[in-house]
């Protein structure tokens, strides 16, 4: 099909441009592996560079801040004026991250690594999200979920790469992820290519009431304020996992760094299912629906899994991966009916809050767990999914035919 025919179907909403979606989903793939991959050495960075528990936290914290930050700035500006080329700029970023990562000599330098790889971030997810929602062609949880996915996917694959190739090749070969990254700014720029061509990436007029960064109505206010504190809650719990997990096997069950990673993977790929999963039984059953059973409904699993053997432990990690990744595709979607005409900015709030709920998450669980013990950590994270029960305090968004209703009008 021609560039001119997919920019066709996208603007008139007739079908999902699922190559579009598809090569959108697998950049997404390619910037989260890379992004994944700093967790993922934890490890070797502890010791090569004698770092602490409070240190690893601060590495989380800076990467996660410089991702978290600039994403709402981003995603607003561009809503305004599209920036179809700013998806390879990002990826180039995360690029040079990598390739500081690999050759840092000191802790500083790490942390501007890390910096460099959450900066990227900031700049690909508002308008990749916006990318993925223009060639939904209406079907937006399934976009959403399919872009989603690629993400997920790709911060799955950040362990077995440290475990299969990094442990035995050592820190350098980092840099061999670059040729990806690279590769990734090839297709993402023929991507702002379509974009631009499509009619998508011309400046929108403001209308009047849109100068606020947040709607005024009280009601989508308050939303808003639920679904950021489920987010809290979501990545809250997530940190504990992806910076710390590896460490609580091989504390508790005393794996090796190896199958310790390999174990992270498995959590990592349920959550990408997880993700997969949402944004369809949204478009199905209601986004709330899907958002209060994630949210709640991993309570018993997340109880549990502190006081099992290693079996029932990565059992359980499995069953809490899949389940509370599923909220998120339905979280963004939910939030875009509350803000229409805000993809960017919607898209880039909730991706910054998820990064910056993240990287505090790491530090802060960092400390404790230099004070108390990794495996304090996991019970207190434990009660984290009761916030869930804010879930009952969201409005409706849509009638029971699934139509989108004016919430924020």
């Amino acid at each position: 099909m021609s560039e001119a025919a997919l920019a066709g179907r996208a603007r008139g909403g007739s079908g999902t441009v699922f190559v579009v979606l598809g090569a959108i989903s697998f950049c997404h793939m390619l910037n989260d592996m890379m992004q994944s991959l700093l967790p993922a050495i934890y490890p070797i960075l502890k010791g090569g560079f004698d770092l602490s528990f409070r240190q690893i936290g601060l590495l989380t914290l800076t990467y996660q801040i410089a991702a978290s930050l600039l994403q709402p700035l981003v995603g607003r500006f561009t809503d305004r004026r599209p920036q179809p080329y700013s998806l390879p700029v990002g990826m180039a970023f995360s690029m040079s991250g990598l390739l500081t990562l690999a050759l840092a000599g000191n802790y500083p330098e790490l942390l501007l690594g890390a910096a460099l790889l959450g900066t990227g971030s900031s700049i690909f997810h508002p308008e990749s999200s916006r990318l993925a929602r223009i060639a939904s062609g209406g079907r937006h949880g399934l976009a959403q979920s399919v872009f989603q996915v690629g993400g997920n996917f790709g911060q799955s694959l950040g362990p077995l790469l440290a475990a299969f190739f990094i442990l035995s090749r050592g820190r350098i070969s980092l840099a061999w992820f670059a040729l990806a990254a690279f590769g990734g700014m090839l297709i993402l720029f023929a991507l702002g290519r379509w974009y631009k061509r499509g009619g998508h990436a011309t400046p929108r007029p403001v209308r009047v009431g849109e100068g606020a960064f947040l709607p005024r109505e009280p009601r989508v206010r308050r939303a808003l304020a639920v679904l950021l504190a489920l987010v809290f809650s979501k990545f809250f719990y997530l940190s504990s996992i992806t910076s710390y997990y590896i460490f609580y096997l091989m504390h508790r069950f005393h794996l090796p760094t190896q199958a310790a990673q390999v174990d992270l993977f498995i959590f990592l790929a349920a959550a990408a299912a997880g993700v997969f999963i949402g944004g369809p039984v949204g478009d199905r059953i209601g986004r709330k629906y899907v958002i209060w059973g994630s949210i709640l409904g991993v309570l018993p699993f997340t109880l549990a899994l502190p006081y099992v053997g290693l079996g029932w432990t990565v059992g359980l990690s499995v069953v809490i991966g899949l389940v509370l990744s599923s909220a998120f595709s339905a979280i963004l979607v939910y939030a875009n009916e509350l803000m229409p005409g805000r993809v960017g900015m919607v898209s880039g709030m909730f991706f910054g809050f998820a990064f910056g709920m993240g990287g505090i998450g790491a530090a802060v669980l960092g400390v404790l767990a230099d004070r108390v013990g990794i495996d304090v950590v996991y019970r207190l994270c434990a009660f984290l999914p009761l916030i869930g029960l804010l879930a009952a305090f969201l409005p409706a968004v849509e009638d029971d035919a699934g139509r989108p209703l004016a919430v924020a009008r």
